[in-house]
């Protein structure tokens, strides 16, 4: 997590770089456009009639567009007006100005300067045919480089004018500006007006052109269209006429209706023969035998003309049937079966006396009956035949409908194709006609003098260097991962921090002085405090114990400053101090005090019993800066014996030892001392080798007390706490 106050301490620190950096920039940035000409703007708009409803009255396809639609329709013309090929027209316009006319709108370049008398007049020969052609320029024609070169060098090439040309839709209105700005108001008026002007023709040709390729197209395809439709027309025709076809649809359902017509009919006759033979065989079941032979006896002679009459009469009734009922038959049945009753009705009038008078009625309903039968079922037979013939011319119009209909088909998809394009055709014709929505309804004119943007740009020079600075110190400041101050390292680490030390000015330090005047400076008065803070709290950790070993994790992080000072602390509150130099790779403490006490005669048994007694409130032992370990000196049981001597003898025992990184000859000491205190000198960061030696301070548990951070500097520590 970033600590921001800690980050506007570091811009406290570098104020003088947040002060001087933009100031710098703001006067070269002055100096750089005090002599900046002024500007000049013009502006034009264009109604292109895409949202404007009272333009699309005239165009059959006229209708609301979706937005989506619209802003597409906006960008294409915006594209289309800063393409190379219309700037190009630009370009040419206004070098042919500035070589023709005594009047420049800029400053000749040294490229322009350079062409003389024959070289201007080519080059404006060129530059009118190639405005005239509207044809872009070449690079890989030498003379056109060189042509496109003297554009560049003005100016007044297509990306350079684009850097001040401005073309956008206002709102939601259906309007386009253009807008340039330059240090020439008739050249800002000039590029407007030519701008618009020349887009508005190149565009009205192109809408134009296409109209026209899409007019020849839809006529041309119309064309071929018909030529299908008339053909298939004729096809059809033509099979019509050799199969003798003339309205298969209307001969169908003729068809239908009569054979759905014979099939009632013989449906109607199969039920009347059935009903008529079960009668006549009623009648028949009641008469005996005898009387049957006497009545039909009787009766030869009469039958014979019931038999011819009936005869007749079937005969007349198919022809009836075949000729598909026709009424002029009518009379004849009707007529025919008068003759047939009343030749009944002589029979039965003729035997009135016979002794079968009683059963007369039942022959003359047998006799009726029987008639009415035989015409059934002559009917069935008549009926039978005309629907197999029926069928039959259907069949044979099967074939005919299958390919009349294909060709009907073929011939209504020509048709409607034909339609669908001469639908087009006359649509797009329609709309060749009206001329492009295109037009310029505000001409550009040379405008005043724009507000001056020199303090704007000076200011805003300032600003982003000040934005810069901060940023970059930002990163600096996140990337830093460097212990500044005592909470950082008691977060790095995860363990106590005792206290820590400013470093002090001079080049020189004399510990006596600043311990022992009472009238020394502020400075000195605060870094006493400092230590004797630190004391306190080794003291609150002691708990009885009195060997405090000193050491750090690399050398040159103070633990020598550290292990003098905190001598001198302990004098101070009445301590009969004894002072080690464990460090016999550099003996920093011997070398200051300059003692004639070694630990090295201790432990070789040069001094004689109890001659090692403490000379003053500091007793100070040194040694003599062999590359030797403590246990090379004598024995671990000897060493702790001789300190639980230093212990009766001495209150505190402060012992420096080597840094963690000399591996055993520090870690020798650790198994003699009772507390441990490591200095860590401010402004570096823990690397990983260190935090192997972290992890080792921790794993010593309660024996090690905690870190004292040395050299802070006092714009890290808040100021209450200074």
């Amino acid at each position: 997590m970033i600590d921001l106050s800690t980050f506007f301490k570091v811009l406290l620190r570098h104020k003088f770089t947040l002060i001087i950096i933009p100031l710098v920039t703001v006067i070269i940035t002055y100096f750089l456009v005090r002599n900046q000409p002024d500007t000049y703007l013009s502006s034009a708009n264009i109604a292109t009639g895409i949202v404007d409803q009272t333009q699309k009255t005239l165009n059959p396809e006229a209708g609301f567009l979706q937005d989506a639609q619209v802003s597409q329709e906006f960008g294409n013309l915006m594209a289309m007006m800063r393409s190379k090929n219309i700037l190009d027209q630009l370009s040419y316009q206004l070098i042919i100005h500035d070589l023709s006319s005594k009047t420049p709108f800029r400053k000749p370049s040294k490229t322009f300067l350079s062409l003389n008398k024959e070289a201007k007049a080519h080059a404006l020969k060129s530059y009118n045919e190639f405005y005239k052609k509207r044809q872009p320029l070449s690079l890989y024609n030498p003379d056109q480089r060189g042509l496109h070169d003297l554009l560049v060098s003005m100016r007044y090439d297509d990306q350079s004018l684009l850097q001040k040309l401005t073309i956008y839709r206002d709102g939601n209105s259906d309007f386009l500006f253009v807008q340039f700005e330059s240090e020439d108001p008739n050249m800002s008026a000039l590029v407007v007006n030519s701008l618009c002007q020349d887009f508005i023709s190149y565009y009205a040709n192109m809408v134009k052109a296409n109209q026209q390729k899409a007019v020849n197209f839809y006529r041309d395809l119309s064309k071929d269209k018909k030529d299908t439709l008339d053909k298939r027309m004729v096809e059809l025709k033509n099979y019509k006429i050799k199969n003798q076809v003339l309205n298969l649809s209307e001969q169908a359902t003729s068809l239908y209706a009569q054979i759905s017509d014979f099939e009632t009919r013989r449906q109607q006759a199969e039920k009347d023969a059935v009903a008529y033979k079960s009668a006549i065989n009623n009648i028949d079941n009641q008469f005996d035998p005898a009387d049957r032979r006497y009545l039909e006896s009787s009766m030869v002679r009469i039958n014979q003309q019931v038999i011819a009459t009936r005869a007749q009469l079937e005969s007349i009734n198919n022809e009836y049937i075949q000729s598909g009922f026709n009424p002029d038959y009518t009379p004849r049945v009707d007529s025919l079966t008068r003759v047939l009753a009343g030749q009944i009705n002589r029979a039965s009038d003729k035997y009135i006396v016979n002794p079968m008078v009683g059963k007369q009625s039942l022959i003359t309903q047998k006799l009726t009956m029987q008639v009415q039968y035989d015409l059934s079922k002559s009917s069935q037979g008549s009926i039978e035949r005309e629907l197999v013939r029926l069928n039959d011319r259907l069949k044979r119009l099967v074939p005919h409908e299958a390919v009349v209909q294909a060709n009907e088909s073929a011939i209504q998809i020509a048709q409607d194709e034909y339609m669908d394009i001469l639908n087009k055709y006359n649509q797009t014709r329609l709309q060749s006609n009206f001329a492009v929505a295109l037009r310029q309804i505000e001409t550009a004119m040379p405008g005043g003098a724009q507000p001056s943007k020199k303090m704007l740009l000076v200011i805003i020079s300032g600003v982003i260097a000040v934005i810069f600075c901060v940023l970059v110190l930002f990163v600096v400041f996140y990337l830093d991962n460097t212990i500044k101050n005592p909470r950082e390292l008691a977060n790095a680490t995860k363990t106590p921090v005792l206290g820590y030390l400013h470093k002090l000015s001079g080049s020189t330090l004399d510990l006596r002085k600043i311990w022992m005047d009472d009238q020394g400076n502020e400075e000195h008065k605060h870094f006493r405090n400092l230590i004797q803070s630190i004391r306190y709290e080794i003291d609150s950790e002691l708990h009885g114990s009195k060997t405090i070993l000193v050491n750090s994790l690399a050398q040159d992080e103070g633990k020598t400053f550290l292990a003098l000072n905190l001598a001198y602390a302990y004098s101070l509150v009445n301590k009969k101090v004894l002072l080690i130099d464990g460090d016999f790779t550099r003996p920093d403490i011997t070398a200051a005090v300059k003692t004639s006490d070694y630990l090295e005669d201790y432990f070789g048994c040069h001094l004689p019993d109890n001659h090692f007694e403490p000379k003053s409130v500091i007793t100070t032992l040194g040694n003599k800066g062999r590359d030797v370990s403590l246990f090379q000196l004598g024995t671990e049981a000897d060493v702790k014996h001789e300190f639980q001597q230093f212990k009766h003898t001495f209150d505190i025992i402060i012992i420096e030892a080597p840094a963690l990184s000399t591996l055993n000859k520090s870690k020798e000491w650790v198994n003699v001392a009772d507390k441990i205190v490591t200095v860590m000198k401010a402004g570096q960061s823990i690397k990983d080798y260190k935090k192997l030696h972290i992890n080792y301070l921790k794993g010593l548990n309660d024996q090690f007390i905690g870190w004292v951070l040395n050299e802070v500097d006092k714009s890290q520590i808040p100021k209450g706490q200074q």
